[in-house]
Formats: C-alpha cells, structure tokens, sequence
C-alpha cells in the first residue's frame, strides 16, 4: 500500500530498489521507541552524576532524537491534516498529547514528589507551603508550556536538582508546529499548491541560520521554536514530495550520504537543512527494519518520553545509579517501559478511541452510510479499513 489517500495511477511493482511504507508493517513505533531511550539514555549522565555525556555538532544525545522526533511528527501530522478536516485534525492532536501528559503531571505532583519529599526526611507540615506546591506545578504546567520544574522543592537530594522533568519542554514546540501546519494547510492555496509548504521550510531554515543576528534581547521562546520548526516543516515537506510514490532505497542511501555531509560541514543550520533528507531516510528504515507485532500494535514511545525523566530521578533516590551508568539506564528503561504500558493501556489508547468514534473521519461516514444504503438493496461491500485515509497515508492519529 502506497502512502496516499489519494487516487494513482498503478505503481510499478516493487524491486529490490524500492519500497513502499505499510501502515501496518512499518517499524515508525520501533523507531520512535529506540527515540525515546536514546533521550532517557543521554538524561542518564546528568541524573546519575556522570557528567554531560558525548555531544555532536554542539547538540547531545537527546537533543538529537528530538530532532528525529519532529522530523517523523512533521511527516505524520501533515498527512493527517491532508486527510482531516480541521476540527478532527485538531481534536485529534489534542487528544493524542494532552491527557497523557496531565496524567503524568498529576503522578509527579502526587506521588513521585511525595517519595522524594519522604526520602529526605522532611517534615511533612511543610509539604503543601512550599513556593511550588504540588497544585501550583500541576496549574502553571496545565498549558503545555513548562513553567515549573520542581514540586515542593522537589528533587533535591540528587546529582540534578531541582527538576522532576527535564523533556516536558518540547511537547509545547511541538503542538505549536501542530497548529501551524494545521493552519497552513487550511490555506486554500496551500492545498491546491501543497509545494508551498516548501516555501515555508526555506523560511524556517533560514530564519533558523541568522539567529544569531537576533541579539541576546530575542525571545527565548522564538529561538527554541526556530530551532525545532524546520525539523517538522522538513518532515511535511517529505509527505508532498513522495506521496502515491514508493520509497526508493538509492534514494535513502543518498539522503543519508546528504544529511551527514551538511550536518559535519555546515555549522549551527545543516541539520535543520538536511531535515527532510533525514526524514526519508528515517521512513526507509521503518521499511526495512523488522518489528515485532507487538510494537506495530502498541505505542508505548510517548509514555516512554514523558515518564523517563521522573522514574529516572525516583531511581537516583533509590541508589540505582550506584550500579554504574549501564545498569542505571536498563533498570530505567525496565522501569520506564513499565509505566509507559499502563499510561498506553489506561489514558492514550481509551483516549483515542473515543476521539475516533466521537469524531468519525469523512470516509468512515461515507463508508457506514453506503453499507446502510447496500444492505437495503441486498448488496453487503466489502469491509474497509477505519479511518481509511489516515491508513493509507500511514497515520496513526
């Protein structure tokens, strides 16, 4: 199945060079995934005390997997908004981010920062009249932007203190990139002439490459934003140029030859330049990395994200890190995996579904009024697939 909800002509048959990326056997959540723990990992040196841990190009382990990150999301979320209109697209979004992160806001203001306050031995009687009592931190952090770190001057007694959760800032990035391609999209120019969204990654890399100009005086905000946007706008680019076409693997060899070329010689802007190249090589691999079922089935990458950082702090207290900084990361990523299930069993997925069936996509409606219409007239169609344009460009919304 090729990634286009879109009528095309018949595709030549796929060779040794070609691929073609099946929402139901790509590897996108194994990659995701290997993301998630690749943040954990890099957290891992400054939470255990062990240092910065290797950098390239400025930017460390984490800060690299964000970047993939928004480049996949950037591919993922154009299509959705191709497929949907805006109120679905953005009930969606909200759905797929908000109520998972409120959750774990709620369980590091009411448990973990309880442990921690126990396991430094304070007096309780100060718990609620600290600066930041847990209320405060779950309120002024409501809005995705990531005022407070620390609940109840919580953590304290750990190599970093003074914050439960370290990776929360980019989900903020992240939904304004969300609103601006939902934006964009709805642009009647923008959908007769998807290529502009070309024009707006240009402009993104390039106001990303004179930021410097900008002066100290520049919004810390902006900056942050510059730096992430042409990481998602490169991914939306690589959903209009490839769309109803298979993924070519000479291709994918030389995007990645590209990409690493502009990241080693162009300072401060050749990975944001070589954003869409990444994305494709990144799509490539989902096709040919083998995933088990159970990955293609369950995403459990997000709640990794989201609850790595507090399991790993909750750790430090526990003296995991005293195991040495290989066998602090396994028991976080065991640990961590562990409460990504539940958030995934529990809050994502039931959340989910209820947008799908509370909010129908325009084809399963169409799809449930000619089944009613056929079954009067004797005729029973074959069964389709749910949210048969978001499958077929390979979203899971």
């Amino acid at each position: 199945m090729l990634i286009t909800a879109e009528s095309a002509p018949p595709a030549r048959r796929p060779t040794s060079r070609t691929v073609q990326l099946d929402v139901r056997t790509n590897s996108l959540n194994l990659i995701r995934l290997a993301l998630a723990l690749l943040v954990l990992v890099a957290h891992g040196f400054y939470l255990s005390g062990a240092g910065t841990g290797p950098s390239f190009q400025g930017e460390n382990l984490g800060g690299w997997a964000v970047f993939g990150f928004f480049t996949i999301s950037g591919y993922l979320i154009t299509a959705s908004r191709f497929a949907n209109p805006l109120g679905r697209y953005l009930v969606l979004r909200v759905t797929r981010i908000y109520p998972a992160f409120v959750v774990c806001l709620l369980v590091t203001a009411g448990v973990f920062a309880p442990i921690a306050w126990a396991a430094e031995g304070r007096d309780w009687s100060g718990f609620l009249t600290t600066p930041t009592t847990p209320p405060a931190y779950v309120l002024e952090d409501l809005a995705l932007r990531i005022n407070a770190y620390d609940v109840a001057g919580t953590p304290s007694a750990v190599p970093y203190p003074g914050a439960w959760n370290g990776s929360l800032w980019t989900l903020y990035f992240e939904f304004l990139c969300y609103l601006l391609v939902g934006l964009l999209v709805s642009l009647p120019i923008v959908r007769r002439h998807p290529w502009l969204l070309g024009l707006a990654f240009a402009v993104s890399v390039l106001a990303w490459a004179t930021a410097d100009a900008w002066g100290p005086g520049a919004y810390a905000d902006l900056v942050l934003l510059a730096r992430l946007l042409p990481a998602f706008l490169g991914g939306a680019l690589v959903h209009v140029a490839i769309r109803g076409r298979p993924l070519r693997t000479p291709v994918a060899l030389a995007a990645i030859t590209l990409a690493a070329t502009l990241v080693v010689t162009v300072d401060h802007w050749g990975a944001q330049l070589a954003s869409p190249l990444i994305t494709y090589a990144l799509l490539w691999l989902s096709t040919v990395l083998p995933s088990p079922p159970v990955a293609r089935r369950h995403d459990i990458s997000y709640g990794v994200y989201i609850y790595a950082f507090p399991v790993q702090q909750l750790l430090v207290y526990a003296g995991a890190h005293r195991l040495g900084l290989v066998g602090y990361d396994v028991l976080a990523a065991l640990a961590t995996a562990a409460v990504a299930v539940v958030s995934w069993r529990l809050v994502e997925r039931p959340a989910l579904r209820w947008a799908r069936h509370r909010f129908p996509s325009a084809a399963r409606v169409s799809v449930s009024t000619d089944r009613v219409v056929q079954q009067r007239s004797g005729r029973i169609p074959a069964s389709p697939r749910e949210d048969a344009g978001e499958q077929a460009q390979g979203v899971r919304p």
